[in-house]
C-alpha cells in the first residue's frame, strides 16, 4: 500500500493538515484563482479536492463543481460539509491517475501540493494528460506547490508543531534521488503514545513543472509565487502554474 493510500494518515493528521482557519481561507484563495485565470463561470474540477475547502467555494459562487479524491473518509467530510450549506457538488471517489472526462472543464485546480505522490514520474504526466484533455479549448489549470527553490532556500531537516488539541507533531526529512524527492517521517504524539507515519512526494522547480506541463500538450504556462500573483523568485513562498489550453 502506498503512503496516500492510506486512510489512517488522513483521519489521524486531519486536525494538523486541515484546520478551520484552512477552511476560512479558502474564499480569498478562490478569488485570487478565478483572477489569475480570468474565469467567470462555468464547469471546475478540483483534482485532489480533500474535504471540499475550495470546491464548497466554488460551488458557492455559482459555478459546476467536480471534486475527486481517493479518500473516501475526506470525502466524507467533503459530503457533510456540502450538504449543510446547501451546496450541490459532484463527488467522485477515485485515483487522480483515472479521472478523465473530456472537455467537460473550463477550470481545473491542483491546490496545496496535491501533485507528485507517485513513485513513477510517469504517472505525474499521465495526471496532467488527463487534465489537459478534460479541459475545454482555453481552459484554465492551477496547480500549487511547495516549490524546489524555496526548500533549498529554507531547508529544514526536522521541525516539531504544537497542535490544538495538545498533540505535537515533529516532522523529519530526507532529500532523496537527486533533488528530485523528498521522504518525510511525521511523529504524532498525543496522550503519551506516538504514531509514525512515513510518505514522500516528488518535489519541482519552476521550470520543472512548466517543461512537463509543456510537455503534455498546455500551450501556455505562467508562473507565480503564489495564489495572489505575485513574481516567482527567490522569495517567492508558493509555486502557483497557470497553464491553458
Amino acid at each position: 500500500m502506498e503512503w496516500f493510500e492510506s486512510e489512517d494518515f488522513w483521519r489521524e493528521l486531519y486536525p494538523f493538515m486541515f484546520p478551520e482557519e484552512r477552511f476560512a481561507a479558502a474564499r480569498e484563495e478562490v478569488a485570487y484563482i478565478l483572477a489569475l485565470t480570468n474565469c467567470h463561470g462555468g464547469h471546475v474540477l478540483d483534482l485532489c479536492c480533500g474535504p471540499g475547502r475550495h470546491s464548497l467555494e466554488f460551488a458557492q459562487q455559482g459555478f459546476h463543481v467536480t471534486g475527486v479524491d481517493r479518500s473516501p473518509f475526506l470525502l466524507e467530510i467533503a459530503r457533510g460539509r456540502a450538504a449543510a450549506a446547501g451546496l450541490a457538488v459532484e463527488w467522485i471517489e477515485t485515483d487522480m491517475r483515472r479521472f478523465s472526462r473530456a472537455g467537460a472543464f473550463d477550470l481545473a485546480c491542483n491546490i496545496f501540493t496535491s501533485f507528485g505522490y507517485f513513485r513513477d514520474e510517469e504517472d505525474d504526466l499521465r495526471v496532467l494528460r488527463n487534465v489537459h484533455a478534460s479541459l475545454r479549448q482555453g481552459g484554465a489549470l492551477v496547480i500549487e506547490l511547495l516549490g524546489k527553490e524555496r526548500i533549498a532556500r529554507m531547508w529544514q531537516s526536522a521541525s516539531c508543531d504544537d497542535l490544538p488539541d495538545g498533540s505535537k507533531l515533529v516532522q523529519r526529512r530526507q532529500l532523496r534521488d537527486d533533488w528530485s524527492r523528498i521522504q518525510s517521517e511525521w511523529i504524532l504524539i498525543r496522550d503519551e503514545t506516538a504514531r509514525t507515519f512515513h510518505f514522500d512526494h516528488a518535489i519541482y522547480s519552476g521550470r520543472e513543472i512548466k517543461d512537463r506541463l509543456l510537455l503534455c500538450g498546455f500551450r501556455q504556462v505562467q508562473l507565480y509565487g503564489n495564489l495572489a500573483g505575485v513574481p516567482y523568485g527567490v522569495d517567492a513562498p508558493r509555486l502557483v502554474a497557470v497553464a491553458r489550453k
